[in-house]
């Protein structure tokens, strides 16, 4: 079964300093038909201004992944970690029992464009934690790369969520399979460019849901990225 996500539906925060969009319920909008997609809570695509940013701001009992596509992010929370994520970096941000974090963009003149990601932990109350890592997503083309996992497989990000995140680009014209299994759900999010799956064409933006399906696979229409969730 496939469900599109087109990106033109999704929910949008317009201010002076963010222009965000959102693929399922968050803040003020709501969509009774993506309000998540099994342990995948938030999909927000956000584009923050030079000097802009998000104040310091709680979280609790959820897995916060972070993919910069463009610019340089920076991050500050209660537990004392710092850091400025860029692009071919991730981080993961366990907010457990309670974490207080701010995000700016580190950057007085270029915008930072980012994805923020929410998974549900599969257990509440834990510790909170913090990681980056380096993924080399651009220098290790035509490939998909782990880059979050429970045991934190192959230097990827440790989340605490049975849940496998992929992320690659890929040239025009690269096709390839998606890791999918009929027993789980997965969530293909496109970053750039123009792919196929079956009758479903996706550009940036768009999202499509997966579950009960098997041996699929992902024609490049386009030079992309591709952001790939298998979910429980």
């Amino acid at each position: 079964m496939f469900l599109k996500r087109k990106k033109e539906d999704r929910g949008q925060t317009q201010l002076n300093w963010l222009d965000g969009k959102h693929t399922f319920s968050f803040g003020n909008f709501y969509d009774p038909e993506f309000t998540q997609f099994s342990s995948l809570r938030v999909m927000n695509e956000d584009v923050i201004a030079p000097g802009g940013g998000f104040g310091t701001h709680p979280h609790r009992d959820m897995e916060i992944v972070t993919y910069v596509i463009d610019g340089q992010l920076e991050h500050k929370d209660s537990e004392g970690n710092v850091g400025i994520i860029e692009p071919g970096e991730l981080q993961r941000m366990s907010a457990g029992s309670g974490i207080l974090h701010s995000e700016y963009n580190h950057s007085k003149e270029n915008s930072v464009h980012l994805y923020q990601i929410w998974l549900t932990p599969a257990q509440n109350g834990i510790i909170p934690g913090y990681e980056q890592q380096r993924i080399p997503i651009q220098e290790q083309r035509n490939q998909l790369h782990i880059v979050a996992s429970p045991d934190a497989r192959n230097g990827s990000l440790h989340i605490h969520q049975d849940a496998l995140i992929y992320a690659g680009a890929f040239d025009a014209g690269q096709s390839y399979a998606v890791p999918v299994n009929d027993q789980r759900s997965v969530w293909i999010q496109v970053v750039k460019g123009e792919i196929r799956i079956g009758n479903n064409e996706l550009s940036a933006g768009d999202g499509l849901a997966i579950s009960n399906e098997s041996n699929l696979n992902i024609e490049g229409l386009s030079e992309h990225e591709v952001l790939i969730f298998d979910l429980p």
